[in-house]
């Protein structure tokens, strides 16, 4: 005897066939809109940049892997924008050890904690050749006072370094040393594609032990989960250093590491 069930599940099959028609062309579009919405926040933070050359006198610098462009303990007189290059902030702990505490990328500010105290609490230092802007901070009060466009992109760039501290220490609470770096590696992209560079295969311009300074974890952890994320195919090495690093699918990368939370999201 066939079941009611049985009867009519190829129905409900086909009757969903043009939902799921849906979720395909819809997953088909997806990455037409990221790239749109990437090369949208490209578009902006070139904007910002020159929004900045218009309104304030600045200094330019080049730098090279391994320059101070400021230190802790010296006395707070400018803010720094990333023009181009990427580099590690670093605090001092109290015991003397040095803790990687945020990275920047292009149109990023530099020496936010600064402004209380008049005096930087941390070294920025840059991580491969780059240019790197000076802005005196008296000028830029005086300049946002009269040009509120101005105001309004160093007010989001506060904003952003909120929302990445957030990010940084929910990252470090809540994943397993795999989905932190993989999620390390997600956001690289993520910041590179934002600015309208490459993203299939990167340079990580950090050691595995820089990396695992900032993620909280050992080099040895640091390297054996890139390991397993390539044997997972989520990333392959294109040197034999292991520092160029393609990323055949960024969204499987961030599917990996959102599947990582969700037996804690399911605890709660």
């Amino acid at each position: 005897m066939i079941s009611d069930a049985a009867i009519a599940s190829p129905l409900s099959c086909r009757a969903s066939l043009p939902a799921q028609a849906g979720r395909c062309a819809s997953a088909a579009r997806e990455p037409r809109r990221d790239a749109q919405r990437e090369a949208a926040h490209a578009q902006r933070v070139a904007e910002r940049l020159g929004l900045v050359l218009s309104s304030v006198e600045v200094q330019r610098r080049v730098v090279r892997a391994g320059d101070i462009v400021y230190q802790a303990g010296q006395r707070f007189t400018h803010l720094f924008v990333a023009s181009t290059g990427a580099y590690k902030i670093v605090n001092l702990t109290r015991d003397g050890r040095e803790q990687i505490v945020s990275v920047k990328f292009r149109g990023d500010w530099l020496g936010l904690d600064g402004i209380a105290d008049a005096a930087h609490e941390c070294d920025a230092v840059a991580l491969d050749t780059g240019e790197v802007w000076a802005v005196p901070y008296a000028a830029l009060v005086q300049a946002c006072a009269v040009r509120p466009g101005l105001m309004t992109a160093f007010h989001e760039a506060m904003g952003r370094e909120l929302a990445r501290d957030r990010s940084s220490l929910m990252s470090v609470c809540t994943l397993p040393a795999d989905a932190r770096v993989a999620d390390f590696l997600h956001d690289w992209a993520a910041a590179l594609a934002c600015r309208g560079l490459r993203t299939d295969q990167i340079t990580l311009r950090m050691t595995r032990a820089e990396v695992g300074n900032y993620l909280g974890l050992t080099l040895e952890t640091v390297s054996r989960a890139l390991s397993r994320l390539a044997r997972e195919g989520l990333i392959a090495f294109a040197d034999g250093a292991r520092r160029e690093i393609v990323i055949p699918d960024a969204e499987a990368l961030g599917e990996f590491v959102h599947d990582a939370l969700a037996p804690a999201t399911a605890l709660q």
